[in-house]
């Protein structure tokens, strides 16, 4: 079992910007809006928040409001599917012979976030990006507890956004952009923690982010990530 605080947290989807939209929502689930609204991120100067596609400002817009006071935070930045819209318009155009544009292709790899926060901050701690097709939440934590080791606090950060229609009969996605961003300490806030587990039966229509964010927001005591039929996650609030 791997023990850690959870010191801050925030989240933003369509309409979902505070812990007081969260709470309502996860009370009483609603569809949301597909696309993203405006996101500010007035912290960012105008040329390079020009860079920041949806994907982007929905991951931006969630962590920078835990970091205002933060000079530097090792992150781990985890997206199972990465900016879909823009390398599907970028194979688009490589299938219509158009010349590759070199600022579309540097922010369609999977890193291309975590850069940008890291420029936008000036921020030069060492940052990870990684993918998961599946149990992407408790990869993404694993991998932010571990680095716990060396660092005080670790920010981890969560997000997509909706697979292109093309894409969809292929692959599972939430319907809506979403960003989880998580400020994780050895010392301060809530008591968290993660362990393998037997597998526990969930609901069909339940998805993780949803039972995530029921345990971040003090709703749910665990939330569980099924593997196989032998093995499973759980993500358990201590307090």
């Amino acid at each position: 079992m791997l023990s850690f605080k959870l010191q801050a947290w925030n989240a933003l989807a369509p309409g979902l910007e505070d812990s007081s939209d969260w709470s309502r929502w996860l009370e009483q689930p609603v569809s949301l809006p597909a696309e993203l609204h405006k996101v500010a991120l007035k912290q960012i100067p105008p040329m390079l928040r020009r860079r920041f596609t949806e994907l982007g400002r929905c991951a931006a817009g969630a962590a920078l409001p835990l970091l205002e006071d933060v000079d530097g935070v090792p992150g781990v930045f985890a997206s199972r599917h990465g900016d879909t819209p823009l390398t599907l318009s970028l194979l688009e155009g490589i299938a219509g012979d158009e010349p590759m544009s070199p600022t579309g292709f540097s922010l369609a790899v999977h890193n291309a976030v975590s850069g940008l926060l890291s420029i936008a901050r000036k921020d030069v701690s060492e940052v990870t990006a990684i993918a998961s097709v599946e149990n992407l939440i408790p990869h993404a934590l694993l991998e932010a507890v571990t680095q716990l080791q060396n660092s005080e606090s670790v920010l981890c950060l969560i997000y997509d956004v909706p697979l292109p229609e093309l894409y969809q009969p292929y692959a599972s996605c939430e319907p809506f952009p979403f960003a989880l961003a998580m400020l994780l300490s050895r010392s301060k806030g809530v008591k968290m923690s993660l362990e393998q587990h037997s597998p526990q039966a969930i609901e069909a229509d339940s998805s993780d982010l949803l039972r995530t964010m029921r345990c971040i927001a003090g709703l749910d005591r665990d939330v569980h990530f099924p593997v196989c039929a032998e093995m499973g996650w759980k993500l358990s609030r201590d307090e």
